[in-house]
């Protein structure tokens, strides 16, 4: 790896160090939100293609004893629709104590799950919740599930799963209804982010012209509640927070398009199906599979792994005339 330095951490050739592991674990999902999934849902991966209970917990031990990572979040699909998932999360806190394992998830049964999880080791849960009104859940997930969501939310919350973030993708349809989520949420004592869309729907319908962007978001909830900007806790964290009516309750906003934080990430993926990404928007991935069943040891895994991450790319390039979505949609690759 020409000119990359001598050090097993996760670097690239921009500054950057990957410690926030997302693993993805099933393309399968309860949903059908319009900005992620197609209605009939995503193609099955074969069972025998998916990474093994077993195998998960190797590649999330080598990445935190060799390659310093220092957060693990499960993401799917819908991580939920995995029945062994209790065992991948004992799994990986028996190996791996000291990291706080997290999952991203839309609550669909959580509140039956969510103290089993809490037992086996997982630390905290984002929940995505775009909206509070019925129909409107109704028509971008394409099933009526909302009190099941809220449900997950508020089991989350008893089983001490703590702090409960919850996710919302800004969609021009449910814009009107942001400050009845932010209010929602503030009564429920979760922590509310709102996200820029990006281009990884399965339809291909998105439009830099008709997305919703923060700017447009601060206006409308600027006539609900009184908003003082409070910056990022932390440099590598997408959100910008706002202190809500003075505080402390804040509301965070992911301006991953209008305002991109290319430069301070810190992530590194797996997808369901053992594929290494360095970065959301390319389609280069690396077989860490077929190493994995290969009988590779860890020093060959861990040298794709760092190849993989020094040559990450500098930024999504969302705004570039010649800009390309990646093959696969943020459902298959992992939030």
């Amino acid at each position: 790896m020409d000119g990359r330095p001598d050090t097993e951490l996760l670097v690239d050739r921009f500054g950057r160090t990957a410690r926030d592991l997302r693993v993805s674990i099933t393309e399968k999902c309860s949903l059908r939100c319009t900005y992620c999934m197609p209605e009939e849902g995503l193609p099955a991966i074969p069972a025998d293609e998916l990474l093994s209970t077993a195998e998960i917990v190797r590649l999330v031990e080598l990445a935190v004893r060799r390659l310093g990572i220092r957060e693990v979040r499960f993401t799917g699909g819908e991580p939920l629709m995995r029945r062994d998932l209790e065992q991948i999360i004992a799994g990986c806190h028996a190996a791996v104590p000291e990291i706080p394992l997290a999952m991203t998830s839309n609550g669909i049964g959580l509140n039956h799950r969510a103290r089993a999880l809490a037992e086996a080791g997982l630390s905290r849960v984002n929940i995505s919740l775009d909206t509070v009104d019925r129909a409107g859940f109704a028509r971008l997930t394409r099933r009526d599930r909302l009190d099941s969501a809220l449900a997950g939310i508020r089991g989350a919350h008893a089983a001490g799963l703590a702090p409960v973030k919850v996710n919302a993708v800004l969609m021009r349809e449910t814009l009107s209804g942001a400050a009845d989520l932010l209010r929602w949420c503030l009564d429920e004592g979760a922590q509310l982010r709102f996200i820029e869309e990006m281009p990884l729907d399965a339809d291909h319908e998105w439009a830099r012209a008709n997305m919703v962007t923060a700017a447009e978001l601060l206006e409308v909830l600027g006539a609900h509640f009184t908003l003082t900007a409070a910056g990022r806790t932390d440099p590598s964290a997408p959100a910008e927070t706002w202190l809500v009516d003075g505080g402390p309750a804040r509301v965070g906003i992911i301006a991953s398009v209008t305002r991109q934080f290319c430069g301070n990430c810190d992530r590194t993926r797996l997808t369901a199906d053992g594929m290494l990404r360095s970065c959301l928007f390319s389609d280069q991935e690396f077989d860490l599979r077929s190493l994995l069943r290969g009988g590779a040891g860890d020093d060959e895994l861990a040298r794709l792994w760092q190849g993989a991450m020094w040559n990450k790319w500098a930024g999504h390039g969302i705004d570039a005339a010649d800009f390309m979505p990646p093959e696969r949609t943020m459902g298959a690759i992992g939030g």
